[in-house]
């Protein structure tokens, strides 16, 4: 399939939340029982002020990955747990006017065409505010390298979430990313 024809455009989320979790599901490995968990959790985001989404999509309308953020609050659960990291850092201000990337996933099979790129800097390109912030797993990865090539930089490191098997590294950018016209992620 030709990059051209993976469309990327707001989508409504909470009715395509089934479709996006089996994207997520595929993308980061997650059982039926973390699916369940994290339906509950996209639902409740998304009545967030201030939560949008983005959709990759086929011709044929098939969501092959998403993203969706809202601007940060330090009141929610993300920002309480990574907020004693940012400290130790000295980087506290970063959860402050931010959006944040609570979510992007693209299917393996449309993964290293630029999808993750087009639905990070769509998004991204609609705020207000200033930077954004996200957390991703503290491991050299292709999402890693991509969030770098976008102008994110560390944080914090090993930051370690309930329930989280492997640690998080908590990544903040400046708005609006960079852009790297070779590189495709």
């Amino acid at each position: 399939m030709d990059d051209t024809e993976v469309v990327i455009a707001p989508v409504n989320l909470a009715a395509r939340v089934d479709e996006a979790l089996a994207v997520q599901a595929v993308a980061f490995g997650l059982d039926e029982g973390e699916v369940a968990v994290r339906r509950h959790i996209v639902l409740r985001h998304l009545l967030n002020p201030g939560a949008r989404a983005y959709g990759a999509t086929t011709p044929d309308d098939r969501l092959v990955g998403f993203v969706y953020g809202m601007p940060n609050d330090r009141t929610h659960w993300w920002s309480t747990i990574v907020e004693p990291y940012l400290r130790t850092e000295g980087n506290a201000e970063w959860l402050d006017d931010s959006f944040v990337i609570t979510e992007l996933h693209v299917h393996p099979r449309f993964q290293g065409r630029g999808v993750g790129r087009r639905l990070i800097t769509t998004i991204t390109d609609g705020s207000d505010l200033p930077k954004s912030i996200l957390s991703a797993i503290d491991t050299e990865s292709p999402a890693r390298g991509l969030y770098r090539s976008l102008g994110y930089t560390d944080l914090a490191r090993r930051v370690h979430f309930p329930s989280a098997p492997r640690p998080y590294a908590v990544m903040g950018a400046p708005l609006p990313l960079q852009r790297a016209a070779a590189t495709r992620n």
